[in-house]
């Protein structure tokens, strides 16, 4: 059902139909909150469970995969092409091939988050409430909230409290 109304949100106006979309998508089994717009570029894929707070936007061409469960909180911009994603590979250098064992671990966005343009959310991250994820950021651990991160991979650059 998620391919379903991820291949009808894709052929609807990029920034209408807000409405639409979100009908859609939790009736694709998405907890989907108030208000919340979500580009008709955006894919989102997966088995696994997914939860958009209020009020939150998710931009042009993003991608949200999750194979174990995603939550977004409420008040979020989520910029165009950001990945935010729950799988990962055991690396197995022993092995026929490095990728070995698929494991997947939860990714959860606090309320008020900014993740901005080409940012990537790696798999077992947390950001508390009002991360400011720079852009073309690769965010592969947790940061408490009011924090401004960036770089590859992202480090804390400072407290915004």
């Amino acid at each position: 059902m998620l391919y379903i109304a991820g291949l009808i949100s894709s052929i609807l106006p990029e920034t209408r139909c807000f409405g639409l979309k979100r009908w859609l998508y939790s009736k694709a089994g998405v907890e989907i909150g108030l208000n919340v717009r979500i580009c008709s570029s955006a894919m989102i894929i997966g088995s696994g469970r997914l939860s958009i707070g209020d009020n939150t936007w998710v931009g042009h061409r993003c991608l949200i995969s999750s194979s174990s469960e995603i939550k977004i909180g409420a008040n979020c911009d989520i910029a165009p092409n950001v990945y935010i994603g729950t799988g990962t590979h055991a690396i197995t250098p022993d092995d026929v091939k490095i990728g070995g064992k698929e494991l997947s671990a939860d990714v959860c966005i606090g309320a008020g988050c900014w993740i901005c343009a080409n940012s990537v959310i790696l798999p077992g991250v947390t950001l508390g409430d009002k991360c400011i994820v720079a852009a073309g950021s690769v965010v592969k651990q947790s940061y408490d909230g009011f924090s401004l991160i960036a770089g590859i991979p992202a480090n804390l650059k400072k407290s915004l409290k």
